[in-house]
């Protein structure tokens, strides 16, 4: 981000960024960015695009970007394990999840100790840890409104469902900043994992049994957006119409088909996901299925401005949390002092 910044202050812009969509608020501020409702208007890709993916592509009104590549979050689990447990029926809901990480809780080497846990959970301040955890803050009826609110009832909720899965023993962190690594899943240290389909090239290779299912839901099913967007910066308009035309070709069938057959995200285009060549792709890949069928209620994180500071201050309150060093409502008390103390600041400034 240093280097985009610097070249849009300098006047030598790239003619287009794949990044993160949660930087669009920051790019508008800086008018950095074209709009690019009026070409997508007249552009046949545009009906094709998955309609959940909208909400990585608009804020204030405009269209911003285009998605390149996309992706959510489910679990994986071992089947294996499950089986060993006696657990025949996956869960649904909080509680089942809860009842279900409790059982897998074994102790397997008879020395009085649970050598195996129910559940990985990533601990660390970064955007992982928030991207994975937002799924619960949305099932539980929350959102991230702008500028910046984050002490609701959701948050608090979904704050102390992942406290009481460390408080119970049924989970166990990730090292700090490193909550995508699936060592302990390959171990059978863990029965699930919270990720996403990234990882199936690596479980694939791993050899051992692995399966997925949906986040499961407190009050209403949901799932945290992944992926990259297209952003067309401003710089002349042949250069302009160019980056167009070769976002165009990004989102087409015959690119985002051979896209996610060679990397495992899912398609942006809904005719790439029907076709013959990638229905062939989930009849021999199964987990992914799950994956597509969560994009109906999969939520995009907040565009606006200020995003990178309410993700921290939520990192911190998730660590704080999941450490012991913080109740939920104390955690994120602070962290909404601390957001309405920046976000204060920042309109007084401006």
């Amino acid at each position: 981000m240093p280097k985009i910044l610097a070249a849009v202050v300098g006047n030598a812009p790239p003619d287009l960024l794949w990044y993160n969509p949660t930087i669009t608020g920051q790019l508008v501020e800086l008018e950095a960015i074209c709009p690019l409702e009026n070409w997508l208007a007249t552009s046949p890709v545009r009906s094709q695009i998955i309609p959940s993916l909208f909400s990585t592509m608009e804020y204030e009104g405009h269209t911003w970007s285009v998605p390149f590549a996309t992706n959510n979050v489910g679990i994986f689990y071992r089947p294996s394990m499950f089986k060993a447990a006696g657990i025949s029926e996956l869960p649904r809901t909080w509680t089942e999840l809860r009842h279900v990480a409790r059982q897998l809780t074994r102790d397997t080497n008879g020395d009085g100790k649970p050598d195996q846990r129910g559940m990985l959970l990533p601990l660390g301040q970064g955007e992982f840890a928030v991207f994975t955890w937002l799924p619960f803050l949305w099932s539980a009826g929350g959102e991230l409104t702008p500028p910046g609110q984050v002490l609701t009832p959701g948050a608090i909720a979904a704050l102390q469902f992942w406290s009481d899965l460390i408080q119970e023993g049924s989970a166990v962190l990730s090292l700090p900043e490193r909550g995508y690594e699936l060592d302990n899943f390959l171990r059978g240290k863990v029965g699930m994992q919270i990720t996403g389909p990234w990882t199936l090239a690596q479980l694939q290779q791993s050899g051992v049994d692995y399966d997925v299912l949906s986040i499961p839901q407190d009050l209403r099913p949901a799932t945290a957006l992944g992926g990259e967007n297209l952003f067309i910066f401003k710089t002349n308009p042949d250069r302009e119409r160019a980056a167009f035309t070769f976002a165009e070709y990004v989102l087409s069938q015959e690119f985002q088909t051979a896209w996610a057959l060679g990397t495992g995200y899912l398609p942006v285009n809904q005719r790439s996901q029907q076709s013959l060549d990638y229905q062939r792709f989930i009849k021999d890949h199964p987990t992914v299925e799950v994956f597509l069928k969560q994009m109906a209620v999969a939520h995009s994180r907040p565009l606006f401005p200020g995003y990178a500071r309410v993700s921290e201050n939520l990192g911190r309150s998730l660590e704080a949390v999941l450490l012991g060093r913080s109740s939920p409502q104390e955690a994120l008390e602070l962290a909404q002092q601390r957001l309405n103390l920046i976000f204060n600041l920042q309109r007084k400034s401006g």
